[in-house]
């Protein structure tokens, strides 16, 4: 591998994008709008999707692999690939000296999160996943009320993400390389942003429920397409998750987290049925107040922070051991631990 010049901290950050489909192009464009980096290599087994990213960065290289990638000596590499391959390719690049930021999930398990975790802490280099929920708006104001204190003691949570399309690509239904199913597509976003918005309290206990075409899920070879799971919490609050893929809920989408306290509530839900556009209100009783509300350009916040902060030269963020916590959670989702 090249070594990184001696004026490095004087100049963009040097980073590399592992897979470009729509998702990786859109981060890559966010990064680029963001300002900071220098995109220097793009690598997808895709020809087409590899030329419609170089068009976002002409002057980056097209390369055959991750290996490849990373003996340009790169400062960062962004990741959106299949899941199967998130734990090991993110291991591979910060072993290799690079800062990574990944799609979700981090890991099929929380086993090969803590690992990625592990190899981030090792290597003192920044590690974030694309949890972008976190940077709309209305996430951001109502974080802000629950950790004030204006609601009074919390006591209860609601979230769902019910999605009227299933994933096209058919590695999504086989658990062994995505994880799961819409659990780990689309839970994973609900159980990090309900810890996210409390303050990371301690989940006591977990229970839940998991369906494959209207049944009873039986089949651990299978992936479930509707979820319903409880998590109790440290000091009796109680956070209520659903998620699906195909539910018949006359939209495209039901997005929506939900806060009660005893001195008020605050939700972010979208609107309309759309995948993009969402607001947020505050309850007192039957009065409501709106937080926020759309247009709000939130999609590529995630990846643009993770950009700036690389570009300042952060290191490790002890953060990222959140990420374990909430692959803890899924994993008792699914009954993979007590």
């Amino acid at each position: 591998m090249e070594t990184p010049p001696a004026d490095a901290a004087l100049r963009a950050p040097r980073v590399g994008f592992l897979g470009v489909g729509w998702i990786g192009r859109h981060r890559m464009q966010a990064m680029l709008d963001a300002g900071g980096i220098d995109a220097v290599a793009i690598a997808d087994p895709s020809p087409d999707m590899a030329a419609e990213a170089a068009r976002l960065a002409p002057g980056a290289r097209a390369v055959a692999s991750l290996e490849a990638m990373l003996d340009l000596g790169l400062d960062g590499v962004v990741i959106a690939t299949p899941s199967a391959l998130h734990a090991e390719q993110s291991i591979q690049a910060l072993q290799a000296g690079a800062a990574v930021f990944c799609q979700k999930p981090l890991g099929r398990t929380a086993t090969e999160a803590e690992a990625v975790v592990r190899a981030a802490r090792a290597a003192d280099r920044l590690l974030s996943v694309d949890f972008s929920y976190r940077f709309t708006e209305g996430m951001r104001r109502i974080r802000e009320l629950l950790a004030s204190g204006e609601l009074g003691r919390v006591f209860a949570a609601d979230l769902v993400f019910h999605n009227a399309y299933g994933p096209d690509k058919p590695w999504f239904y086989d658990p062994a390389l995505s994880g799961g199913g819409c659990v780990m597509d689309l839970g994973v976003h609900l159980v990090d942003l309900a810890l996210w918005a409390l303050g990371w309290p301690e989940v006591t206990k977990v229970s839940s429920q998991l369906f494959a075409g209207g049944a009873r899920l039986t089949d651990p070879g299978q992936g479930e397409d509707y979820a319903e799971a409880a998590l109790e919490l440290a000091g009796g609050a109680v956070v209520r998750l659903a998620c699906s893929w195909r539910l018949q809920a006359g939209r495209d989408a039901e997005i929506a987290a939900r806060f009660y306290g005893a001195g008020g509530g605050a939700a972010l839900r979208n609107v309309d049925g759309s995948f993009y556009d969402f607001e947020a209100e505050r309850y007192r009783g039957t009065a409501r107040e709106t937080l926020a509300a759309a247009p709000d350009e939130w999609g590529g916040r995630a990846a643009a922070d993770w950009a700036r902060r690389l570009a300042a030269g952060q290191g490790f963020d002890p953060q990222a051991e959140r990420l374990v916590e909430v692959a803890q959670v899924l994993d008792r989702i699914y009954g993979r631990a007590g």
